[in-house]
């Protein structure tokens, strides 16, 4: 709680009429250096609710999340059957960790540098959500993708703009240079816009105005970061049209889950101040 009043009270002063702007600074770094997950910056969850018809459980797993040459891992695994706390089935298991109640903040740069992998149905993400009730405490999407490499894209979701929402935006990449390359993905927050980027190059730009045409602007409190691996549900069907052997999620896909293949991998993740 005292570093997200911190860093939130910094902020606010820095974008005050006529403040000096000084030098960015971070204030949430992790580069995955370690031989294991920090956990003092991040939560490891484990499957409850699940959302969009998503067919995989999320674990708490060496296999799953782990680190491994500097990058962080996640891998999602073919567990036939697997059964969650309240009983529940589910043929996949993938990880989501996130830094809700460690690091929270409120305007800045968030960025990671992240490798994704092809797959019709993978559906990993880079976001920045509020504590409060969806819809009404905002949701920055950095980087979402549902297996397709030639684009990924960015969304925000509020009250009166949430699920499938009007602020979207897909972004091209190059042939040479697709979503399963390096790519750095940003996110550029003030109090009147978010501008997000892709290796520093401006992708979209959305503005108080803009948001308020839909609903209330749910940008102005704190957000913690969010890192994800779902597979198949809602979106990446309503992409890839793909209904069977899982909903969004293909057989190809299955197939080489099944052979250990796809991996997700982030080199770091880091949150900038002025």
């Amino acid at each position: 709680m005292g570093l997200r009043l911190a860093v939130t009270g910094l902020l606010l002063a820095s974008f005050a009429p006529g403040a000096a702007q000084p030098a960015p600074r971070v204030v949430f770094a992790d580069e995955f250096s370690g031989t294991t997950l920090d956990r003092t910056k991040w939560n490891v969850i484990i499957t409850g609710r699940t959302v969009n018809n998503e067919q995989q459980a999320y674990v708490d797993a060496k296999d799953v999340l782990y680190i491994t040459d500097g990058v962080l891992v996640i891998q999602p695994r073919y567990r036939p059957g697997f059964k969650t706390s309240d009983g529940r089935s589910f043929d996949f298991i993938s990880g989501r960790i996130d830094t809700r109640g460690k690091f929270e903040f409120t305007y800045g740069r968030a960025a990671a540098r992240i490798k994704l992998a092809s797959g019709a149905g993978l559906w990993p993400a880079f976001w920045a959500l509020g504590a409060d009730r969806w819809p009404a405490t905002g949701e920055i999407d950095i980087m979402e993708n549902v297996g397709d490499p030639a684009w990924t894209s960015v969304a925000l979701h509020g009250p009166g703009y949430s699920g499938d929402t009007p602020l979207v935006k897909r972004t091209p990449l190059e042939p040479s240079a697709d979503a399963t390359a390096w790519h750095v993905y940003a996110l550029d927050w003030s109090p009147d816009t978010l501008v997000f980027s892709v290796d520093d190059r401006e992708v979209y730009r959305v503005t108080r105005p803009m948001v308020e045409r839909y609903g209330a602007w749910a940008f102005a409190n704190p957000k913690h970061l969010i890192l994800n691996l779902a597979l198949g549900g809602n979106f990446p069907a309503a992409v890839n049209k793909v209904k069977a052997p899982y909903q969004g999620l293909s057989q190809a896909t299955v197939a080489a889950i099944q052979k250990d293949e796809p991996r997700i991998l982030v080199d770091w993740v880091r949150v900038t101040a002025r």
